[in-house]
């Protein structure tokens, strides 16, 4: 993925990514354009997700008891 000219992208750890500048709208806007590349997931938990964001887990089908 392109980064726009004068955002800050820093991968802190595998699976942490840090975006940073002074615009804030700037900012939203490429965060929403990586969010959209892979939403979360409400059954396995991936995607990607903001930092302070609560996916909650729906339970998937259940397996038929004989």
């Amino acid at each position: 993925m392109d980064i726009p000219h004068g955002i800050q992208v820093k991968v802190e750890e595998n699976n942490i990514i840090v975006v940073s500048r002074y615009d804030k709208s700037a900012i939203g806007q490429f965060a929403a354009s990586i969010r959209k590349w892979r939403p979360p997931e409400q059954y396995k938990g991936k995607g990607v997700k903001y930092g302070d964001e609560i996916i909650r887990r729906k339970e998937g089908k259940a397996v038929k008891k004989k």
